[in-house]
């Protein structure tokens, strides 16, 4: 057998940045998954949104501000490209009405990637759709750890006495052994609460809660030195909710808190998952009609780059 050709993201000296396909990066489509290592997916969900709507528009602006993306991480000297297969394989066909009917497309569609060895990487999307691909993932690994980013624990038990909405995703996960809850770290929490005990049930699932006002003034990368210590060699799942990132930064999104994460220290965060198990990853919450400038799908569309460079078999250059 040949070696094989992988795909590459359309040169902007091929192609001005302003033209040719509208995928993620630029990157070739493909209808699946298999024979992929990664994938770009799209999940256009908002309809479990609980303040402004606009999410579902996320993964076609996000592809939209990858245009300036180019192969090689200058910082890291990742190259995702010289070793992994990747491709856009376009949008899961959601239910626009059915919110529950949605969460089932989207399991089986997961189920299906997955089942080719293949790694996902989302643009979302409400953060209803964590619930379905945990489930998915746990298929095919078992319980997993989380790295999840979010201003929010999503740990609700109900909202408007409906049990699956955009707040409470790893509760239901929780429950149904999608996750090892000791594996499990929740980074740059805050905001008001309904109660002062909000955050407690992580806790006493045995999440680690890092709250955004233990994150003010510093860097990041010793706390994910601890947090790859913590979680191991087991499967690691990413769910990075855009409004984890401070609205100065990030003002285009559903729910925004305000004292959150720095934009660097996000790259921090993904870049210190380096070396962990990282199975996939969502970027969720991007809601364009809230971002005139295209800055909070430009820096969604960087933290999903990020997370392809810190996916096992990724090559480093000298």
């Amino acid at each position: 057998m040949g070696e094989r050709t992988l795909n590459q993201p359309l040169s902007g000296n091929t192609m001005p940045r302003f033209g040719g396909p509208a995928t993620m990066m630029r990157l070739p489509t493909r209808e699946g998954a298999a024979g992929l290592d990664a994938a770009f997916v799209g999940v256009p969900l908002d309809i479990g949104t609980s303040n402004r709507p606009g999410a579902r528009l996320g993964p076609r602006q996000i592809r939209d501000e990858s245009r300036m993306l180019r192969p090689y991480n200058m910082a890291t000297r990742a190259a995702p490209f010289d070793s992994l297969q990747v491709a856009d394989i376009g949008d899961v066909p959601i239910n626009t009405f059915d919110l529950k009917k949605s969460v089932d497309i989207i399991h089986d569609a997961y189920r299906e990637i997955v089942s080719h060895g293949c790694r996902p990487l989302t643009l979302g999307g409400d953060h209803t759709l964590a619930l379905p691909v945990l489930r998915a993932m746990a298929d095919r690994y078992g319980p997993v750890g989380v790295v999840h980013v979010d201003a929010h624990a999503d740990i609700n038990d109900q909202m408007f006495g409906e049990r699956i909405a955009h707040g409470t995703p790893f509760r239901r996960a929780v429950e149904e052994g999608l996750l090892d809850p000791q594996r499990v770290v929740q980074i740059g929490l805050r905001g008001t609460g309904y109660a002062a005990d909000d955050f407690d049930w992580s806790r006493e699932q045995g999440f680690r809660v890092v709250p955004a006002e233990a994150c003010w003034y510093r860097s990041l990368t010793p706390l994910m030195a601890e947090v790859r210590e913590q979680l191991g060699a087991g499967p690691v799942y990413i769910s990075f909710d855009i409004d984890g990132i401070d609205p100065a930064f990030a003002p285009g999104t559903g729910t925004a808190e305000i004292a959150g994460l720095t934009a660097p220290q996000a790259v921090e965060i993904v870049r210190g998952c380096q070396g962990l198990d990282v199975i996939g990853g969502d970027l969720v919450e991007v809601a364009p009609p809230y971002d005139p400038s295209g800055n909070t799908a430009l820096l969604g569309a960087n933290l999903l780059y990020e997370m392809l460079c810190v996916l096992p078999g990724v090559t480093y250059r000298d």
